[in-house]
C-alpha cells in the first residue's frame, strides 16, 4: 500500500503566530526551525513513498525549500490539518492508500509511531482513520492537570471502546481519575498523540462536512468524524523511554529543548 505523510503548516496560528518557523536547539547546539524538524521526523519513517510540507505561506514555502523539502501550495482558507493534508492530495493528482497528517508541531514524534499507525490502518478494514495514543504514566499525567491547573492548554486525551475505536477526544483530561499516581507509575489516560493516517475517501468525505458543535467548543479537527461517525481506529503505541511533547505554546519550547538535550537529540 503506498504512503503519503503530508506536513500541515499554517503560518497565521491563533495560539502561536508563525509557529512552523520557531527555533528549537538541539544537544549539539544546532538549531532548526519546527518546521524542518516535523520534516526531518517524517523522513525517518520506514515505507513511505512521499513526502511532502503543506502550507499556504510563502515564508514557510521558501525555508522548506532551503532545507530540501517538496512543498505542496494550499489555500488559505483551510481550517485545519486535515483540511490542507486533502487539499495536498488533491493538488499532487497523485493515488495513495494511505495519508498520513504529521503535524508540524510534533518534531520528538517517533518513526515508530507512525509505522504503527499505518500498519494499525492496514489491519482494521472498518477503520476510516486512525491515530497514536500513548498511555501517561504518573509524571506525563500530573503534568497534564498542572497545565489546566494553570489555565494552559497541555496534550490532548483520548478515550477509547474495546475494539480500539475513539470514543471522545479532550482538552480537558479524561477519564477522570482522583487516583493519586507516582511518575513511574502507569495511569488509566491517554495522550492523543496528533498524527493521523486516513484513507483517501476519508479525507474527501470530511471536507464535505461541517464542523459539529463538539469540534468547535474543543477545537480538535479529529471530532468531525466522530461527530459523522466516521470510526476512528486508537494505535496504543510504545514511548520506549523517549519523551514526547507538542509544541502547543511558546512556553514549550524551553521544554522541547530540554527533551532532545536529554534525549541526545541534534
Amino acid at each position: 500500500m503506498s504512503v503519503l505523510i503530508a506536513i500541515p503548516a499554517r503560518y497565521a496560528s491563533t495560539r502561536y503566530p508563525g509557529k512552523p518557523l520557531a527555533t528549537l536547539t538541539g544537544a549539539t547546539g544546532e538549531t532548526k526551525s519546527l518546521v524542518q524538524r516535523s520534516w526531518e521526523a517524517a523522513c525517518q519513517v520506514a515505507g513511505v513513498d512521499r513526502v511532502v510540507v503543506a502550507t499556504d505561506d510563502e515564508r514557510i514555502r521558501d525555508a522548506a525549500n532551503a532545507f530540501g523539502a517538496e512543498v505542496v501550495m494550499t489555500s488559505p482558507e483551510c481550517a485545519n490539518g486535515t483540511e490542507r493534508c486533502a487539499e495536498a492530495l488533491d493538488n499532487l493528482g497523485e493515488d495513495f492508500d494511505i495519508v498520513v497528517n504529521l503535524q508540524g508541531d510534533a518534531p520528538l514524534t517517533p518513526h515508530w509511531f507512525v509505522e504503527n499507525l499505518v500498519e494499525g490502518l492496514r489491519n482494521d478494514p472498518e477503520a476510516h482513520v486512525a491515530t497514536p495514543v500513548l498511555r501517561c504514566d504518573g509524571a506525563a499525567l500530573n503534568g497534564f492537570l498542572e497545565d489546566r491547573r494553570n489555565g494552559r492548554v497541555g496534550g490532548t486525551t483520548a478515550v477509547f471502546a474495546g475494539n480500539r475505536h475513539a470514543l471522545y477526544f479532550s482538552k480537558e483530561v479524561v477519564p477522570y481519575t482522583g487516583t493519586t499516581f507516582a511518575d513511574a507509575d502507569p495511569t488509566p489516560v491517554f495522550h492523543h498523540v496528533g498524527v493521523y493516517a486516513y484513507r483517501p475517501q476519508a479525507l474527501e468525505r470530511y471536507r464535505s462536512l461541517a464542523p459539529g458543535p463538539l469540534e468547535q467548543l474543543e477545537g480538535l479537527e479529529q471530532l468531525r468524524f466522530l461527530e459523522n461517525n466516521t470510526p476512528i481506529l486508537c494505535v496504543e503505541v510504545d514511548a520506549r523511554d523517549r519523551q514526547f511533547w507538542e509544541l502547543n505554546n511558546p512556553e514549550d519550547v524551553p521544554r522541547l529543548e530540554e527533551m532532545m538535550a536529554h534525549m541526545g537529540m541534534a
